[in-house]
């Protein structure tokens, strides 16, 4: 009888002592060749390391399944679209169907996801020039379709102009390299890891969405902006390319703790300097941007860290 005490004991300590080890979350991101994956595991060791909440980061379809993951219960961060979470919130196009989905906040703005139109065809100098072509535009009712097909709007353009296919990030590189596509939409931070490959290994480029296209995307949707991917970002892309962009947005479960979100929140940007070390998206994390244009209302943990610093946040 001791010795069966002893060991319920043991346990109970034990037990205790991984429950003092710290919140456990798991975060969702997105395709292993994207920004989302890469950056998530980053951000995911400094919160574990420095605000006490152990972070376990996986691979997920991207933003509309990370809230969906959220809403589930199987995940209580992720990144997202600034847009898409938008969607979310209202109800409307890619959560049309769901309807209005409210149980994440947001914890802060990362950075510009930026919309990326590459290709390995000459011919394609222009949006307009994808008349007729065959373009990747992500999974349907993805972040991605919707972003390229307000480019294709702008564009004048519909989907029925194009020879549409519905690709991942990876897919649609490999089917460039196999020349059964012409183009495909990416939409993610600069550089992308899929595009960085197919550019080191084919004459691969970006095309530029500006002038006249970019204009009519902001006045249509005012979660876009402007934005300038320099030069060198990829192999032989020796001048900047002008696009517009949307915001990678790391969400919280609205259920978690204030306690844990606001250390979170500081384990990121109290370690900006050494998380920028590790990845170039870390130089675009600012209060400013983590901040603004946020659609969502903001986690009270979250609030709370950016009052701190003479922020306040809805």
């Amino acid at each position: 009888m001791k010795r069966i005490i002893s060991i319920v004991l043991a346990l109970a300590m034990l037990l205790a002592l991984t429950a003092c080890g710290g919140t456990g979350m798991t975060m969702g991101t997105g395709g292993t060749s994207g920004t989302y994956y890469g950056y998530g595991g980053i951000l995911g060791r400094y919160i574990t390391e420095k605000a006490g909440v152990n972070v376990t980061v996986v691979s997920t379809d991207g933003s509309k399944a990370n809230i969906q993951g959220i809403a589930a219960g199987n995940y209580q961060l992720g990144t997202v679209q600034s847009d898409v979470m938008s969607y979310a919130w209202e109800g409307t196009r890619s959560f049309e169907e769901e309807g209005k989905v409210d149980s994440f906040r947001t914890v802060a703005g990362l950075y510009a996801e930026a919309l990326q139109l590459v290709t390995m065809d000459a011919e394609i100098k222009t949006v307009a020039d994808l008349k007729g072509k065959t373009v990747s535009i992500g999974a349907p009712g993805s972040g991605v379709y919707f972003n390229a097909m307000d480019v294709l709007t702008a564009a004048g353009l519909t989907e029925s102009d194009i020879k549409p296919q519905y690709q991942s990030f990876a897919d649609s590189a490999d089917a460039l390299k196999d020349g059964k596509i012409d183009a495909a939409f990416i939409v993610a931070g600069a550089p992308t890891p899929a595009i960085t490959e197919l550019c080191t290994t084919n004459d691969a480029y970006l095309v530029p969405i500006d002038g006249a296209i970019a204009d009519k995307l902001m006045a249509d949707c005012p979660f876009y902006t402007v934005y300038e991917i320099p030069a060198e970002t990829y192999k032989g892309q020796t001048e900047a390319v002008k696009t517009v962009t949307v915001k990678a947005t790391l969400i919280v479960s609205a259920a978690a703790s204030e306690e844990d979100v606001y250390n979170l929140t500081a384990a990121i940007f109290d370690n900006i300097d050494a998380i920028t070390a590790e990845h170039v998206k870390g130089t675009e994390l600012t209060l400013e941007n983590a901040t603004s244009g946020m659609t969502v209302p903001f986690h009270a943990g979250a609030a709370k860290y950016f009052a701190e610093k003479g922020i306040t946040v809805e």
